[in-house]
């Protein structure tokens, strides 16, 4: 049975993939249909046609999770990034990069290097793009097993991005990624270059590396795009935003744009354990008791929520502009996970569950009234193989037990 379910789903995305890459690359010489036009506005209607799959991205739906409005006497929306076309707040960003280098040729874009370690999300929408090319992705081993699958099903097999990269080669970047990882298998050092050109000495020619944790376009693509949509879809009449951060993208560049329309909307950070940045936001110190003298751990990052959590500053996450933090457990984030599930609809992965926890603790701090945004971004479907696994939560005594938001009360 589950081999068969197995089989099914990779036919399933092996379909989707043939459908996106056909849509794609239809009539279009094999150049992208690229070139955005003013992005379509919320106003204009949920139903507006969209050219091409770039257009479709971007634009999603402001939900108001009923559950959660109800129980805080506040308006709790929730921005449904899982609904971009690659399933991911990403997706924004994967364009954006690619804007920002100039990137619009298929034949230029096969021989983009993805030293990333990113998400699916952003991994889909390169990928995607790459439909006539053998490539190599790397990505991180902390990732759910759904999530590599994926990437393994669509790209039929990981590939190399240059054919005269040899295997050794390939080995040692590899050894030197693992090096260079901060303990977080799932987070680049900032001893690696920030320049987006990849090395010159390196037979990747036309490729460059992504570095979505210091590449300024990731907030570029949130002060700009997702900030906006957010301010369009209140009319301006929110109170608070609140996000975890894991590059520090969106929280930088929808909290900076939000600031510059009105000082008044509060900032929030909502940080999962073992990261350092609600001590960072709250202190000013770097710090997170999982690094204490004698205590620190393989991986200080052993948190059921994945994408979310840091112990560096980024670049991108400088640009932010807060004004406080709050601290999530994994089971405060299971929890919410099944309790929207049950009383919404809503199936929703980690990092979007601890960022609704963060939103019903900003709902109970600022009192009954306010309007409060945060980001759902992605769903379940990436986290079935821990997050939505009854034995691997049974094993980590993170089993749900609550009946309604009894978890968050202090």
């Amino acid at each position: 049975m589950t081999a068969a379910t197995a089989a099914g789903a990779a036919a399933a995305a092996a379909a989707v993939s043939l459908v996106t890459c056909f849509l794609l690359f239809h009539n279009s010489n094999l150049k992208f249909p690229w070139a955005r036009t003013a992005r379509p506005s919320c106003a204009s209607g949920r139903r507006t046609r969209r050219r091409g799959l770039v257009e479709a991205i971007g634009n999603t739906p402001l939900i108001r999770i009923n559950s959660l409005s109800d129980a805080t006497g506040c308006e709790i929306l929730g921005k449904a990034e899982f609904l971009n076309p690659g399933g991911s707040v990403k997706d924004r960003v994967a364009v954006k990069i690619i804007e920002e280098r100039g990137v619009l040729e298929a034949q230029l874009l096969a021989w983009l290097l993805l030293l990333l370690l990113m998400a699916v999300g952003v991994m889909l929408l390169f990928l995607m793009m790459l439909p006539l090319r053998r490539r190599r992705a790397l990505e991180a081993n902390k990732l759910a097993a759904e999530q590599r699958e994926s990437n393994e099903t669509r790209t039929n097999g990981l590939a190399h991005v240059n054919s005269k990269m040899t295997d050794d080669k390939l080995a040692a970047m590899q050894n030197a990624l693992k090096k260079t990882q901060n303990n977080d298998p799932a987070h680049v050092s900032t001893e690696m270059a920030h320049s987006s050109k990849c090395d010159p000495s390196s037979d990747s020619k036309g490729g460059f590396f992504a570095d979505q944790f210091e590449n300024m376009a990731n907030y570029q693509a949130h002060y700009e795009w997702t900030g906006p949509e957010i301010w369009e879809q209140t009319k301006g009449s929110l109170h608070a935003f609140v996000a975890a951060a894991g590059t520090g993208g969106t929280i930088a560049g929808v909290s900076r744009y939000l600031k510059e329309k009105n000082r008044s909307i509060k900032c929030f950070l909502m940080d999962p354990p073992g990261s350092g940045l609600f001590n960072k936001v709250t202190r000013g110190v770097m710090y997170t008791k999982e690094e204490a003298e004698g205590k620190r751990l393989k991986n200080p990052f052993d948190t059921i929520t994945e994408g979310i959590g840091i112990n560096r500053v980024t670049r991108n996450f400088m640009m932010a502009e807060l004004d406080g933090a709050y601290r999530g457990t994994d089971r405060e984030a299971v929890e919410m996970s099944r309790f929207l599930l049950r009383n919404d609809g809503l199936f929703v992965g980690s990092s979007s569950a601890m960022n609704c926890v963060g939103a019903v603790r900003v709902a109970r701090d600022l009192g009954p009234g306010h309007t409060i945004v945060t980001i759902l971004c992605d769903s379940g479907m990436r986290h079935l193989s821990k997050f939505f696994n009854d034995q691997y939560l049974a094993d980590h005594g993170l089993t749900p037990t609550a009946t309604g938001l009894e978890f968050l009360d202090k």
